[in-house]
């Protein structure tokens, strides 16, 4: 398919420190969700999205996540000739990933902060719009994620931001976007994001999630959030500072995104995707289905705390 965004980020250096000790040597983006790593899903959705051009950002020890995209012939042909062809086929579809989406890797430099690795990318890219991932972030949706996001983006000319519908009680979690006009479809102005808000103020029932489309000015309020951190040393660098900065006069989007999303990024919400894409594979669901049903009622497991 082709597409009025060709560009994705996916920012992958953080230390997935909430995950700790399950990510001490193995980066949070190659823990497996289903039969794949957690950034696989992530590129799978850009390459099916028309993305032609992805840059992962990384810090040091991250070499798994570029070891896993990188073709691997000698592993194939190995495959091959003990006839394991549907492991081959699956080894080369995932060279085949990185050729499609032309990945190349960053190293981040700069201050702290979200907005920096979203930076460092847009130093390599033209004066066009931008999509990205966090790839603690996994969706099951008919329509991509990304191509939501796009779509959004083609019918408003201007930066876009995932919404999801949350529980009041979840608002501490979250980006919180300000409302202005439901235009249908679920697509809506904001005029900025409250972080983290305490339910009683709260300005929606939605939270943002893990994907934006970033457009020059966005990217513009970025550099100059870098020029005051170096002036005064204070603070680190968010992307949703820059998104309210550049809110603040000119008009940005929320598109509320149709489909399910798994959060991988903390141990509890790791469990869930891992449990809910087990269950939905044809050949772990029924065994899974069979234990629980099993551990119900057995001595010294309670399945109902």
């Amino acid at each position: 398919m082709t597409t009025t965004i060709r560009r994705a980020v996916i920012p992958a250096a953080g230390l997935g420190s909430r995950l700790l000790p399950l990510t001490k040597a193995t980066p949070k983006e190659m823990l497996p969700v289903g039969d794949k790593p957690v950034i696989e899903h992530t590129v799978r959705e850009l390459v099916a999205s028309g993305i032609t051009d992805i840059t992962i950002v990384v810090s040091g020890g991250k070499s798994l996540i570029q070891d896993h995209f990188r073709p691997n012939p000698a592993l194939v042909e190995q495959l091959r000739a003990d006839g394991k062809q549907e492991y081959a086929d699956a080894v080369e579809e995932i060279a085949e990933l990185s050729r499609r989406g032309h990945i190349t890797y960053l190293d981040q430099h700069g201050p702290y902060g979200n907005g920096t690795p979203v930076l460092n990318a847009a130093r390599n890219f033209d004066n066009e719009p931008m999509l990205v991932l966090w790839p603690d972030d996994v969706f099951v949706a008919e329509v991509p994620r990304a191509q939501q996001l796009i779509r959004a983006y083609e019918a408003t000319n201007c930066p876009v931001l995932a919404l999801m519908p949350m529980r009041p009680e979840d608002s501490q979690r979250y980006g919180v976007p300000v409302v202005k006009e439901d235009l249908g479809d679920g697509l809506l102005r904001i005029t900025g994001l409250v972080e983290k808000p305490k339910p009683a103020d709260a300005p929606s029932a939605f939270a943002a999630i893990g994907g934006y489309v970033i457009t020059p000015g966005i990217i513009d309020e970025l550099r100059e959030q870098t020029r005051r951190w170096y002036e005064h040393r204070t603070g680190e660098i968010y992307l949703t500072d820059a998104i309210n900065a550049y809110a603040g006069s000119r008009a940005v989007y929320g598109q509320v995104i149709q489909g399910r999303w798994y959060d991988t990024g903390n141990p509890a919400d790791y469990l869930v995707a891992q449990f809910a894409f087990a269950l939905a594979h044809p050949e772990y669901g029924p065994v899974l289905r069979r234990l629980a049903r099993d551990l119900e009622g057995h001595p010294g497991i309670d399945t109902n705390p």
